[in-house]
């Protein structure tokens, strides 16, 4: 058997060449490590990725209790504002009520004081022209001593009051 000195067998010697030095090296430990790396990488941001989620997850249903929370407190809050206004509402009827029910008793108070002063003027109006038309009848019965004596008279009257 002879061997022969061919590419193939000079191929043959460099791969083995090849695969020698690449233990010698310590490539396959290196690549294993850099897997055993990755692997570890990809562990950590798995777990730091599912440490995520269930924080998001409870950042969720807190901010779902929160805005539960913020309706409950909206509806609270639009409650005690409606019944707020109706409050108001039956404030304002009432105050409108006693303000309409002040003014027509001053509007009767002054129609009745309207008719008291037309009467005091009717009946001063009346007196005044009685006075007059009694000057005239006596002015037209009575002479001038019967003048001068109810004159007299009056004057008297009127000084005897003062005193």
């Amino acid at each position: 058997m002879t061997f022969a000195l061919d590419e193939t067998f000079f191929a043959f010697v460099g791969l083995i060449l090849f695969l020698a030095l690449i233990v010698y090296l310590k490539v396959p430990g290196m690549m294993a490590k850099s897997l055993d790396d990755r692997a570890d990488q990809i562990r950590n941001e798995l777990a730091e990725a599912k440490r995520l989620r269930e924080e998001a997850q409870h950042l969720l249903a807190e901010y779902q209790r929160k805005r539960k929370e913020a309706e409950a407190d909206a509806a609270n809050i639009v409650a005690a504002a409606e019944r707020e206004a109706e409050m108001l509402t039956a404030e304002a009827r009432k105050k409108t009520e006693e303000f309409v029910a002040n003014r027509t008793a001053l509007s009767e108070q002054k129609i009745k004081q309207a008719e008291a002063d037309a009467m005091k003027a009717v009946r001063s109006a009346a007196v005044d022209l009685a006075i007059a038309a009694a000057e005239t009848v006596l002015a037209n019965k009575a002479g001038g001593a019967v003048q001068s004596g109810l004159f007299n008279d009056a004057v008297n009257e009127v000084k005897t009051r003062l005193n």
